[in-house]
């Protein structure tokens, strides 16, 4: 079958917060059944989605193009570098927005080093206030990427919209110099009124130097019937309501339109449409999968990382034999009866770790809880399935006898079923950062992140925005938000409660505000709100990270988050610890504390009667 002659080069997923409405599952969907051979996803300054859409592209037989629309800062800005974090009191920099398109491994690398640096600075240090790089960045971050100059709101369409000509000829050239053989300019077609006043402007420029032209829609969202209600979510976004004349629009045709319309649309221009399958072609990367890779441990000259859990869990299984197994009055042959299970046991679990390449994992684990001890933090006693080590106890990575509670190490590490051991450990929840400061000092700052996470517009919060930006009564949107069923454990759909609720289906029928509230939430129910840090996981890397994932700073911390969710950052070759935070455990010491002040005598939590 003939493939479509035209490739969208600008879709923003749902991974553009706030912003993208186009789901990815929809999108390669929609690309297979309008004959388009490939399709770019191009989030705002992230690259939140590439592993996931990479993944459901391939498995939908269409090609992904990685990419990113970045934001430049404007050079005219004079002195160092603004908005940097020690400018907090200023909103940074103005930027402009381009976007790059991945060709090869070593484009995908150096993407994944601008986008870092848009978060953190060149320098690691000095993070701008709003996501950004330079020109100066891009000298050093180029090759393998093509770039497309941005349209009438990147920063060559800025000042050409400004009557800055000789300033965007001269920021054009720079670029194609950056980029030679790999700048396209780009020309959009939405109907705005910078679009229509500067692309002659561009084609003059286009044409004078012999830069090659791209057609290209900023798709936000699926079709046309949505546009009122990504309306609305860019109102959410912006805490503005429908009603605010200063907030931000798009227009009806920011949608993913058919080849077939842009064809028409670029009817004047076709080697605009030829040249984005052109792209299409030079941008076949896809992301591959990488096996688990776990940091080297420490275990001094010509000793592996075997040799040394061996050697660490039979000084611990003594250590441990010493003070919960062996009893007072034992004979020599009674404690030599009471170790052999557990000696035997420890050669098996050993055995199996070694054979499985785990010998690291549990090193490092046992690393970190031991110095967290001598710190007097406390650290749970463990839970689930790695409760059934031997080894775990020996190393003090949990403070269960497996032996005495009959628990199966099957259940935690099988040769039979190979997955990566994942130990659930307890933190107290207040000096729980201290622990992670200890593996970011000992391992680098560049080589651990938190991973972060995305919240959604669920059910409940979805109405409550979307009647916000409405401008419907408080009282009456709050009304029906309490009709939908509240189970944080499994949260219902907008769907599901009007099935089960007839009070709301009712409303629907005889309220047309209502009814709008409803058509608009469930279009924007499920998109992500805003991305923020896991509650407990914490990867550790054998090299810096920004040569595996992406990453990012959440605007209340200065440590770095994955790009990547939970279930990807592992197919990128991570492996995940979890520092969990518990307040419990500090509840538990303190009750101990008062206790021996009491005169209560000391209590030993790890060993009660």
């Amino acid at each position: 079958m003939p493939h479509a002659s035209f490739v969208h080069l600008r879709v923003h997923s749902p991974y553009s917060l706030s912003e993208g409405a186009i789901r990815l599952d929809d999108l390669v969907r929609r690309c297979r059944e309008m004959g388009m051979p490939a399709v770019a996803v191009t989030d705002t300054n992230n690259l939140f989605g590439a592993l996931e859409f990479s993944d459901a592209a391939q498995k939908a037989g269409v090609q992904p193009i990685i990419g990113c629309q970045l934001s430049l800062a404007r050079e005219e800005t004079s002195g160092a570098r603004v908005g940097v974090a020690a400018g907090a009191g200023k909103s940074g920099p103005e930027t402009d927005p381009f976007v790059v398109l991945v060709q090869s491994q070593a484009g995908y690398r150096n993407l994944l080093k601008l986008v870092r640096i848009a978060y953190f600075g060149a320098n690691g240090i000095d993070a701008p206030v709003t996501p950004q790089v330079t020109l100066t960045d891009l000298e050093g971050h180029n090759e393998g990427l093509l770039l497309l100059t941005g349209g009438p709101m990147g920063p060559v369409g800025r000042l050409l919209a400004g009557g800055q000509v000789p300033a965007a000829e001269a920021l054009l050239l720079k670029l194609a110099a950056l980029f030679p053989g790999r700048l396209y300019v780009e020309i959009l077609r939405h109907g705005m009124a910078v679009e229509k006043a500067t692309e002659s402007q561009f084609l003059e420029l286009a044409y004078r130097h012999d830069l090659p032209l791209v057609a290209t829609n900023e798709a936000f969202f699926p079709d046309r019937r949505m546009f009122e209600a990504h309306d609305a979510l860019l109102c959410i976004a912006g805490g503005v309501t429908v009603g605010n004349p200063e907030r931000r629009h798009l227009t009806a045709e920011h949608y993913l339109k058919s080849p077939d319309e842009m064809e028409r649309l670029f009817a004047d221009l076709p080697e605009a449409i030829a040249n984005t399958v052109i792209i299409a072609r030079r941008t076949a990367f896809m992301i591959e999968k990488v096996k688990p890779i776990l940091p080297p441990f420490d275990c001094g000259q010509d000793r592996t990382e075997a040799d040394e859990l061996r050697r660490q869990a039979e000084i611990g299984l003594e250590d441990r034999l010493k003070a919960s197994v062996y009893k007072t009055g034992m004979s020599a042959a009674d404690k030599e009866a009471a170790a052999k299970p557990y000696r035997e046991r420890l050669d098996y679990e050993i055995a199996v770790i070694a054979q499985m390449g785990f010998p690291g994992y549990f090193l490092i684990v046992a690393d970190f809880i031991r110095w967290a001890k001598t710190q007097g933090i406390p650290v749970g006693p463990g839970r689930g399935s790695g409760a059934g080590s031997v080894v775990a106890w020996a190393l003090t990575i949990t403070d269960l006898d497996p032996l005495r509670f009959g628990l199966l190490f099957e259940r935690f590490l099988n040769p039979e079923r190979v997955s990566m051991p994942d130990f659930d450990i307890d933190f107290c929840q207040d000096r729980r950062d201290e622990v992670i400061q200890y593996v970011q000092d000992r391992y680098g700052r560049d080589r651990v992140a938190q991973i972060i996470t995305f919240g959604k517009l669920q059910a409940r919060a979805v109405l409550r925005d979307v009647g916000r930006v409405l401008e419907m009564p408080y009282g009456q949107v709050d009304k029906i938000c309490k009709l939908v069923p509240n189970n944080p454990a499994k949260p219902v759909t907008l769907e599901q409660a009007i099935q089960e609720e007839p009070q709301l289906e009712n409303a629907i029928e005889e309220d047309d505000a209502v009814r709008r509230l409803f058509t608009i939430a469930r279009q924007l129910e499920g998109l992500y709100r805003h991305a923020s840090t896991h509650a407990a996981g914490v990867v550790i890397a054998d090299r810096p990270l920004d040569e595996l994932i992406p990453l990012y700073r959440d605007p209340r911390s200065d440590r770095p988050v994955t790009g990547f969710n939970m279930k990807h950052v592992e197919s990128a070759g991570l492996v995940k610890f979890d520092f969990l935070g518990l307040k419990t455990l500090t509840v538990l010491v303190d009750a101990v504390k008062l206790v021996e002040a009491g005169g209560g005598g000391k209590i030993d939590l790890a060993n009660l009667p």
